[in-house]
């Protein structure tokens, strides 16, 4: 697989897959936070193991499992066959998938069918398209929203908040201005739900309140603690210019590793639904492994979760389907220890201590 860098967009992609398969890049002074925290034991669980269930409602459909195969890709050659077979196991397990992002579709059509071979694969699970908040400052036309909506047949729209990954990216997009604004006219214009989320670093209470009040319905707070998107992009600088001098080194390591770990995020935004009139729904993801930090992401507040990483490299790996089947072995075996007969009492099976 190529690493070499050019301007095109189809290339970026590539890079970009090849570097989180085979680069140091996740975080490494943050965790995720969820380690912190341990689910309380019920020694009388009075529940079969046998009979427990994991399926779940995300935006009023029925899914196998909270659960989300996280955007990865799309937009070059060897994405359609990736793509491929995540749908293929998103519609095996009734799992969302999420698209990467749709940047590529817009500027042209050569690659389109990267993204439309999801919805081939997955006929009957939610798909969702995607888009970045740089794409979203320059303004997309209805043409925009209406091809990209229509060549997944799209359940929803997540629009990614990549700041750091810009600020790092060598043709990297950092004006923000008006991003709040754009995000809101979109609410307005789509029929179907906006998912706002970060791609690495987290999102705050204060943020998803803007975000709500704009109209999103869905916060996926993306923490830290998983895929540096810094380091992604600092890896594609350093191959094309040889060093970076843009930051001081004791700046550099801070800014590799900026961000909020997952759990302090989830536990901030879900205390926003203590005050919050219009309900939403939250997404943990950001360095999620397992069934047990599935488990634990609920029990801190999340509807579900969601995975790029893991799941890429067990995509190559050629274990997808059997990861994704021993996650789920993973959360029945917390919904047993834990006395929880259905995923919606997990979230309720409070408190979760501390450790």
């Amino acid at each position: 697989m190529s690493t070499t860098i050019t301007n095109s967009t189809a290339e970026r992609k590539h890079s970009h897959v090849d570097i989180c398969l085979k680069g140091d890049v996740a975080f490494s002074t943050l965790t995720t936070g969820l380690e912190h925290y341990r689910l309380r034991h019920n020694a009388l669980p009075e529940l079969s193991y046998a009979t427990l269930s994991t399926e779940s409602e995300f935006l009023g459909k029925k899914i196998g499992a909270p659960l989300m195969i996280s955007s990865m890709t799309g937009g070059y050659t060897q994405a359609a066959e990736l793509n491929g077979k995540l749908a293929e196991a998103a519609e095996r397990f009734q799992l969302p998938i999420g698209v990467g992002s749709m940047r590529q579709a817009l500027e042209e059509s050569s690659h389109r069918d990267s993204f439309a071979v999801v919805r081939r694969h997955a006929p009957t699970t939610q798909i969702f398209a995607n888009i970045g908040a740089p794409e979203i400052a320059k303004g997309l036309s209805n043409d925009d929203l209406r091809t990209m909506m229509e060549l997944i047949r799209a359940d929803g729209l997540i629009i990614h908040l990549n700041a750091a990954q810009e600020l790092f990216q060598p043709e990297g997009g950092t004006d923000f201005r008006r991003v709040l604004d754009k995000v809101a006219a979109i609410t307005a214009k789509l029929s179907v739900p906006v998912i706002a989320k970060e791609v690495g670093c987290g999102i705050s209470a204060p943020v998803a309140r803007q975000l709500l009040i704009a109209g999103v319905q869905v916060i996926d707070v993306a923490g830290a603690g998983g895929i540096s998107w810094q380091k992604v992009e600092e890896a594609r600088y350093t191959r094309r210019f040889g060093t970076d001098d843009r930051f001081s080194n004791r700046g550099l390591e801070e800014l590799l590793n900026w961000g909020i770990p997952t759990a302090e995020c989830l536990v901030e935004v879900n205390a926003l639904r203590e005050n919050q009139t219009k309900p939403f729904s939250l997404i943990a993801s950001g360095g999620i492994q397992s069934g047990l930090d599935i488990a634990k992401s609920i029990a801190l507040g999340a509807d579900l979760a969601a995975s790029a990483g893991a799941l890429l490299k067990a995509l190559y790996s050629g274990t997808l389907e059997e990861t994704l089947s021993t996650w789920m072995n993973d959360l029945r075996a917390a919904m047993f220890l834990t006395g929880s007969a259905t995923i919606a009492e997990l979230q309720n099976n409070r408190p979760i201590s501390k450790q």
